[in-house]
């Protein structure tokens, strides 16, 4: 990496303390996480329409990768447009574009790196997709596992964490953060064999 190139890193959820402590918004913690360790609060872009952070990852001096940590200020099903306009604003094309969400196909704990595929009915990724006009970006699946037995699924992704994974989810949001992190500067490769394992 090169200190010229710009990585832009978007974490989705709902905006508000209402969501806050959904599982749904995890791509927000992880994103929290990210700017607490550039030492920087959010602050509204110029676009009006997302929250940013603006930092360096990676070794020190001018090899770290140039970073933009957001947030969408619009809700879950609409992150594409404000996503899109920080692309274009930063000029930074998809292969460098780090989506953080949640994933409900994969197990509470566990993290899955990847370039590229579907929504998988993820209505944030099904409007970054649709407004970048290309899935081809990496991200960040956070797993929230499926509701345990005839639970409804949109109450089980729009209500908060039990007490139990509330206990660990520090831990996994860290993670995710680390992972975050690690794509930047290692690479994809190194970071799927890395974290694409269950949590101990």
């Amino acid at each position: 990496m090169t200190s010229t190139e710009v990585w832009l890193v978007a974490g989705l959820g709902n905006p508000g303390p209402a969501y806050a402590g959904h599982r749904h918004n995890v791509g927000y913690l992880v994103a929290d996480e990210l700017a607490s360790r550039l030492g920087s609060p959010f602050r509204s872009h110029k676009s009006g329409h997302a929250e940013v952070v603006e930092g360096r990852i990676g070794p020190i001096g001018t090899d770290a990768a140039r970073v933009v940590l957001a947030r969408a200020r619009g809700y879950m099903n609409e992150s594409g447009g404000p996503i899109k306009a920080l692309v274009a604003f930063y000029k930074v094309p998809a292969d460098r574009l780090v989506v953080i969400h949640d994933e409900l196909d994969i197990p509470f704990g566990t993290l899955r790196v990847k370039l590229g595929g579907g929504d998988n009915g993820h209505n944030g990724l099904r409007s970054v997709r649709s407004s970048l006009g290309t899935g081809d970006f990496y991200r960040v699946r956070v797993g929230i596992g499926r509701p345990p037995g005839r639970r409804d699924v949109s109450d089980h992704v729009l209500g908060n964490y039990s007490s139990v994974e509330r206990r660990d989810l520090p831990f996994h949001v860290d993670r995710a953060a680390d992972a975050a992190e690690s794509l930047i500067v290692d690479g994809l490769a190194v970071t799927q064999q890395t974290y694409n394992t269950a949590s101990t």
